[in-house]
């Protein structure tokens, strides 16, 4: 008899896990999906059209907090975790529960999740959320342009919409966004690739995804999302780590992994970070991989009329995802209000509509700093209402793509625009030139 599963997850790994090992598997029956960390995705069947010849109904997806209940209903006999950046206590509290209920707790690794390429794969993930994979992968880019290769990146999925339709998803321009109609979340990792000339790559099934990046282009960019560890087999694996977080290095799961499995670690934000804090996570990523090179990056802020804050009440406005899950109590768009001398950061709970209240109630560490939620219509159309209901003179946005794009905004803004600029040696260059050297 097939061993009843469950596959606990977030519309990312979780899909990954099933299409690369479970699906077409008839030692196994995968019973259900559950999500977390993203909003609505539950109560959606994963489609009879990706699941395979098992699976003529699809599976169902339920909420996480129903786990418990479909062990009993489904006699489970095994559940998968499959989501990432969570501490490591939290991971075993969810083993506990599963155990108590009777099914055996899987975490799975790299062996049967994995893919190889036919090409080159440089892999860029971190330590959290928030650490600077973005402005990372746009720096490795650049350079490996610069050496005379053609480079594809592949981004960590994000499927919150129809997954058939989203199965294999090819961006080369803003219109590319605009069809497939992207969430504020996408975009932020969409838009600057675009903006760069880098043709970029996601989806559901990363199978298919590789062999079509694999037709355009030398070598291959692994954009990973959360702190979630690559779904290819890297050539080169660079992982990212956030000095205003030092200590997470080993106490949040993936992250913990991906240090482990590093060639090259980058330590970002080494310009706004304790310098205290810069030395202790130096020292701790070489106590967990000591062969692994060691670089340190700033992540400088640009920002069109710095003079136009000085002295005004803001609102600033950071990336969602590294507000909520990722713990983070600021970003760019903070430091450059205090930086640039505005008067008040104003807190933004106050004006806050239905589910950017809810998102506050969710995640009560996040401090007065507005996180761009967006995931669907409905949340971006609350955060606009938010926005504009702010008692405000001024409106810093530092999510990495311009929201005036997908809402109109009737405040004063301005944008905070940050790249990766490594500090001192050795630097990206040097790294990418002793593996790849110039085509």
């Amino acid at each position: 008899m097939p061993i009843k599963t469950i596959i606990m997850g977030a519309a990312g790994r979780d899909f990954h896990n099933f299409n690369t090992f479970f699906r077409g598997n008839k030692d196994y029956e995968v019973v259900a999906f559950t999500a977390t960390q993203i909003p609505d995705i539950e109560g959606r069947l994963y489609p009879k059209e990706l699941a395979g010849d098992l699976y003529p109904k699809g599976i169902p997806i339920h909420a996480e907090e129903e786990l418990l209940d479909l062990i009993k209903k489904h006699g489970a006999e095994q559940v998968v975790f499959s989501y990432s950046d969570v501490p490591h206590e939290y991971v075993m509290h969810k083993a506990s529960m599963v155990n108590a209920a009777g099914a055996d707790f899987r975490i799975m690794g790299t062996h049967h999740t994995q893919i190889k390429s036919t090409k080159p794969v440089v892999s860029i993930s971190a330590v959290r959320t928030g650490s600077g994979k973005s402005q990372t992968t746009r720096r490795v880019a650049l350079i490996l342009k610069e050496m005379g290769y053609k480079v594809a990146a592949i981004r960590h999925p994000m499927p919150y919409g129809n997954l058939v339709a989203q199965e294999v998803q090819r961006y080369a321009s803003y219109d590319d966004l605009d069809e497939y109609q992207c969430t504020i979340e996408e975009r932020e990792e969409y838009e600057p690739h675009i903006d760069s000339g880098v043709i970029i790559y996601a989806g559901v099934d990363y199978e298919k995804i590789i062999r079509k990046a694999e037709a355009e282009a030398d070598i291959i960019l692994w954009d990973g999302g959360n702190n979630d560890f690559p779904f290819y087999v890297p050539d080169l694996q660079i992982v990212v780590a956030d000095p205003h977080r030092t200590g997470h290095e080993s106490t949040y799961y993936p992250g913990e992994t991906n240090v482990r499995m590093a060639d090259v670690f980058v330590i970002n934000k080494v310009d706004t970070a304790d310098a205290e804090n810069v030395i202790k996570l130096r020292e701790n990523l070489r106590k967990l991989n000591p062969n692994a090179t060691q670089i340190e990056a700033a992540s400088p802020l640009f920002v069109d009329d710095p003079d136009a804050i000085q002295g005004k009440r803001v609102l600033v406005i950071e990336d969602g995802p590294t507000l909520t899950h990722g713990e983070m109590a600021y970003g760019a768009g903070y430091i450059a209000a205090r930086r640039f001398g505005a008067k008040e950061i104003v807190d933004p709970r106050p004006f806050a509509v239905r589910s950017i209240a809810a998102t506050y109630v969710k995640y009560p560490k996040t401090g007065p700093i507005l996180p761009a939620m967006g995931y669907g219509d409905a949340q971006t159309k609350d955060l606009e209402e938010t926005i504009n209901a702010s008692d405000v003179d001024l409106v810093i946005i530092g999510t990495p793509i311009d929201l005036s794009r997908v809402m109109k905004i009737t405040k004063p803004h301005q944008r905070v625009r940050y790249e990766l600029q490594e500090i001192g040696q050795p630097t990206l260059l040097d790294v990418l030139m002793k593996k790849f050297g110039r085509k």
